[in-house]
């Protein structure tokens, strides 16, 4: 009999290795009903290999996947209450949009009006009305996409499991489909699970990340906890930019040789014979090189110790072009006390 306990899913001590390697190592976590979950990490950290075990495309080693209170770990793709949208689409090239996104109810044998009715509901959704008698081949990248996922949610899954499916996508594009997608989501209140390696998509839709390392979780939280306070060097250097400083040049400026972390748009670069606020840290270093980006500009400065940090400074009134900073000038970085971040020693 099937239990809802509030969690959507829930990894108990889940690993699944290939011969030697060990894609995914004794990871536990749980994705509660409604949420957008996201599992991030470069290639070959194990966040595909998750996805696959949750939809049933692939058996854990060990442990065991609950949906629902619904012990899965041994059923059959077919008999789990989830979808898959896949970064390629997988759309029938020979069908018709609406028939693409009706054809899990053909298969069910859904009565051809109450098809359309639904199809028509789905069009409306994904915002492309009218478009069900178009082919995939006259639609754009992100109207193909728009279809993948209304055909993966026709069927009322309990949950949407979506393999990066921006990243075909250029980035004007992609960025456009992150609002819609959270918007959709929010719209008809299912559970998302989410897999990129693209900690930009990671930080503007989910509502919780674990972030994957060599087959495990390193760490989980909301957007703002593992960007404010990541607890390893890996989270840190992964999930954004960030300053790593450690042994001595940590003494010089906080009194203690525990690494910490600090965040290039929390510092200010400004001249050597600058003051230094009570509560601020500061260092003083030669500038190496500036990159304007438009709304910023990210300065690149060399430390005594021949460590490098970075700071970006939005480009409010004063641009490179017509600042008074250039390469090889000495200057003082200065941020808040409260901007550092502990790590963890060791990682």
């Amino acid at each position: 009999m099937e239990t809802d306990t509030g969690l959507a899913i829930e990894f108990k001590n889940v690993s699944r290795h290939f011969g030697e390697v060990r894609a995914v190592d004794d990871v536990s976590f749980v994705v509660r009903d409604g949420a957008f979950f996201t599992l991030l990490g470069p290639s070959g950290s194990g966040k595909t290999t998750c996805l696959r075990m949750i939809a049933g495309f692939e058996q854990p080693t060990a442990g065991r996947i609950l949906l629902y209170g619904r012990d899965v770990t041994t059923l059959p793709a077919y008999d789990r209450e989830v979808n898959t949208v896949f970064q390629d689409y997988a759309l029938f090239p020979h069908m018709t949009v609406g028939d693409n996104i009706g054809y899990g109810l053909m298969v069910r044998k859904v009565p051809k009006p109450e098809r359309a009715r639904r199809v028509a509901e789905m069009l409306e959704l994904v915002r492309l009305p009218g478009l069900e008698r178009r082919k995939p081949s006259q639609l754009s990248g992100g109207q193909r996409q728009r279809v993948a996922l209304a055909r993966a949610l026709i069927n009322h899954p309990k949950v949407l499991l979506l393999d990066e499916p921006l990243g075909a996508l250029d980035l004007k594009l992609r960025q456009q489909m992150q609002v819609e997608l959270k918007a959709i989501q929010h719209e008809v209140g299912i559970t998302f699970i989410f897999v990129t390696h693209d900690q930009e998509e990671a930080l503007t839709m989910s509502d919780r990340i674990a972030v994957f390392d060599m087959g495990q979780i390193v760490q989980i939280g909301a957007p703002s906890d593992l960007y404010e306070r990541p607890r390893t060097r890996f989270v840190a250097g992964f999930v954004g930019t960030s300053n790593i400083l450690s042994g001595e040049t940590a003494v010089a400026i906080t009194g203690s040789p525990q690494p910490f972390s600090v965040r290039p748009e929390k510092i200010r670069l400004v001249a050597v014979d600058t003051a230094v606020p009570d509560g601020h840290c500061a260092v003083e270093g030669q500038l190496r090189d500036m990159v304007y980006v438009g709304m910023h500009t990210r300065y690149t400065v060399v430390l005594p110790s021949s460590e490098e940090m970075v700071v970006v400074q939005q480009n409010m009134d004063v641009t490179p072009q017509n600042g008074t900073a250039v390469p090889g000038q000495a200057v003082r970085l200065v941020w808040p006390g409260a901007a550092n971040n502990v790590l963890e020693i060791g990682d």
